[in-house]
């Protein structure tokens, strides 16, 4: 139950932190109605049946072309937010660390959705991260970038 008292779908959902041969992250800029525009990491909703590294190597050849092993899980958060569609859930998202050799990203794979909402992408540096003007999610991305891989 969530603090106004309603139940709240369980979103399982993998999340690829995609890094560059210098060290930047790729987000992508979504642009809603409802709200203001934010920048988040690859990633999306698994699947029925399927697991999160199956989700995180899937949604990485779906949003930006890399056929990549997504590597071990670095992360789990379980956020509560409304999703671009507009049904409020809590998630139950792991997180994925990918390098990657070049930087051109093909949005070929985006469905219809995916083309409205993520209007732009772009590589950001350490320093961009700790000083956009815009909401980066998630919050301790700097953080996850250093980690760790879980046991």
């Amino acid at each position: 139950m969530s603090e106004t008292g309603t139940s709240r779908r369980i979103r399982r959902a993998a999340r690829v932190i995609v890094l560059d041969p210098e060290d930047r992250v790729l987000l992508f800029r979504f642009v809603l109605d409802d709200r203001p525009p934010f920048w988040v990491t690859t990633g999306g909703e698994c699947d029925p049946g399927e697991s999160f590294e199956e989700a995180a190597r899937r949604e990485l050849r779906e949003e930006t072309g890399f056929e990549a092993d997504p590597g071990p899980q670095i992360a789990q958060q379980t956020p509560e937010f409304i999703t671009v569609e507009g049904e409020p859930v809590r998630a139950d998202e792991r997180f994925f660390r990918v390098r990657v050799s070049e930087t051109r990203i093909d949005t070929s794979g985006h469905t219809a959705l995916e083309q409205r909402v993520m209007q732009e992408h772009r590589w950001f540096t350490p320093e961009e991260l700790a000083s956009w003007h815009e909401y980066i999610y998630p919050r301790d991305l700097a953080e996850l970038i250093e980690r760790d891989p879980q046991p």
